[in-house]
């Protein structure tokens, strides 16, 4: 798989907002999600980003991180 190193083009921000309604949300969300993959060292599988937030914005968008919100 090809590997994404010039920004964040993949997932595409349309995409991204059909899973969290917010783009406040969304930046918070990746946040966390790159954080626990950075100091837990998670190997993403089939990533295609090499940065943390971007493989925490692939894990958003196929589904397989659980976020919920307060409101």
């Amino acid at each position: 798989m090809k590997k994404n190193k010039h920004g964040l083009n993949y997932p595409s921000i349309d995409v991204l907002l059909e899973k969290i309604d917010s783009k406040y949300k969304l930046v918070y969300a990746a946040s966390k999600v790159a954080h626990m993959i950075e100091h837990e060292n998670l190997d993403i599988k089939d990533a295609r980003s090499v940065t943390p937030v971007g493989q925490a914005l692939e894990e958003i968008v196929n589904g397989k991180v659980d976020i919920t919100f307060d409101e």
